[in-house]
């Protein structure tokens, strides 16, 4: 197998077990995973370096709040003040819950959301600084944990819906994120192409003292019409040295 993949499948493995550990992992756990990879003393520390900066602790869990923003805390205080006045359950009733949620009843269903609220927000703070905003996390974690119990009549056991409920929330979150810097690779792509197209209209422009036309950048610079047609549109037509058709403008 190609080095870089199993070095990539590897960390992968040690993210997920990080996971299932309450995102905690120990140095000999790391060491153990990576061993087949052979790693350098400095290449190993880059794996810890990495797991610490996607708040996975090791040897000891990490504190979320420390990776909060002023902004986030307080975001945070103020939603930790609405839920507050949510009633408490004992552990008799959750289960009680669960045992009749699991029946397909809403109203045990809607009490259970009540109680995972707030693990919604510790599990959000887990993800917090990866590029999302902490309330769009609790958002997408409050989703899933709706969705979520009602589909609790597919366990078998009640002990089973915490762990369960869990999991959706946290693959909610992880989901979100990924598909937030998916999002920005393509910002960033389209970023990339207008400012080269904007960058040699500028070039050619300075040449000839005048805006230039699309078909004299794909003349003098070799870009496909496309690509620059593209560039344009993406720009809302506001590359400023292009001499636009007057149906652009």
């Amino acid at each position: 197998m190609n080095r870089e993949v199993l070095f990539a499948q590897t960390l992968e493995k040690v993210r997920k077990q990080a996971k299932e550990q309450g995102n905690c992992i120990s140095e000999e756990q790391v060491r153990e995973a990576f061993a087949e990879l052979e790693l350098e003393n400095d290449q190993l520390q880059m794996v810890f370096d990495y797991l610490v900066k996607h708040k996975i602790g090791i040897g000891a869990p990490v504190n979320p709040d420390d990776y909060l923003t002023d902004e986030e805390r307080d975001y945070l205080q103020d939603y930790l003040n609405e839920i507050e006045g949510l009633p408490t359950y004992t552990e008799g009733e959750i289960q009680a819950f669960t045992i009749s949620a699991m029946a397909g009843e809403a109203t045990a269903a809607q009490r259970l959301i009540e109680v995972y609220l707030k693990d919604v927000v510790d599990i959000a703070k887990l993800y917090a600084g990866q590029g999302v905003f902490l309330e769009d996390l609790i958002g997408e974690g409050n989703v899933a944990l709706s969705i979520g119990t009602g589909m609790l009549g597919s366990l078998e056991k009640p002990e089973e819906a915490q762990g369960m409920l869990a999991k959706m929330i946290m693959d909610a979150m992880e989901d979100y994120i990924q598909e937030n810097a998916n999002n920005e690779k393509i910002d960033k792509k389209i970023e990339d192409k207008v400012n080269l197209v904007s960058d040699k209209a500028r070039e050619l422009a300075e040449e000839l003292h005048r805006k230039v036309t699309p078909e004299e950048l794909v003349q003098e610079t070799g870009l496909s019409m496309k690509a620059i047609q593209d560039a344009m549109r993406m720009s809302g037509y506001k590359i400023e040295d292009i001499e636009y058709a007057k149906d652009n403008v």
